[in-house]
């Protein structure tokens, strides 16, 4: 273990490899244990609203393509806190989405300051794998910004795969 900053402690694991796993040094916050979370998902779909910040822009005031998949997690982490989730209440209880495969089509520009709907949808979810796609649209015009998907898969706290959550299935 670690210490640095004097806020955390970095904790190498794993045989050979060097990962590190940040926690913070705090237990104010409690995990909720399993037997609280929802019995399942209930929700498929979430639209948040998104407005660019000046650093996420060039000169120009155009949106880098770079800030696109933070946009998407914002999404992933929204539609998991609507079905009663947070990934840290997961993280605590040993359950970690890693992305796998990531995947945007960019088609006109956002710009600064402008009002963005994103739906992020989940499509398909496996014994070990999340899948969402994603759809960013201009607010008011409804004009297709971008679409993109991802994989996330379920690992462990030592980074391996681990069989999904009867929880984050959805509502038969």
């Amino acid at each position: 273990m670690v210490e640095c900053f004097n806020c955390w402690k970095i904790q190498i694991i794993g045989r050979g490899k060097k990962t590190m796993r940040v926690n913070p040094r705090t237990d104010e916050y409690p995990a909720r244990t399993l037997e609280n979370f929802p019995v399942c998902t209930k929700i498929a779909s979430q639209t948040i609203t998104i407005i660019p910040r000046y650093n996420e822009t060039d000169q120009a005031g155009v949106v880098h393509h770079t800030v696109y998949p933070v946009w998407f997690e914002m999404g992933r982490t929204e539609l998991l806190r609507v079905n009663g989730l947070a990934y840290s209440e997961l993280e605590k209880n040993g359950i970690y989405f890693v992305v796998v495969e990531l995947a945007v089509k960019y088609r006109r520009p956002a710009f600064y300051d402008e009002k963005l709907d994103l739906e992020t949808i989940c499509s398909r979810i496996t014994s070990a794998r999340v899948e969402h796609s994603y759809c960013l649209k201009r607010q008011g015009t409804g004009v297709l910004l971008a679409e993109g998907s991802s994989i996330l898969a379920c690992v462990d706290s030592s980074g391996r795969p681990r069989r999904m959550p009867e929880f984050m299935y959805p509502e038969k």
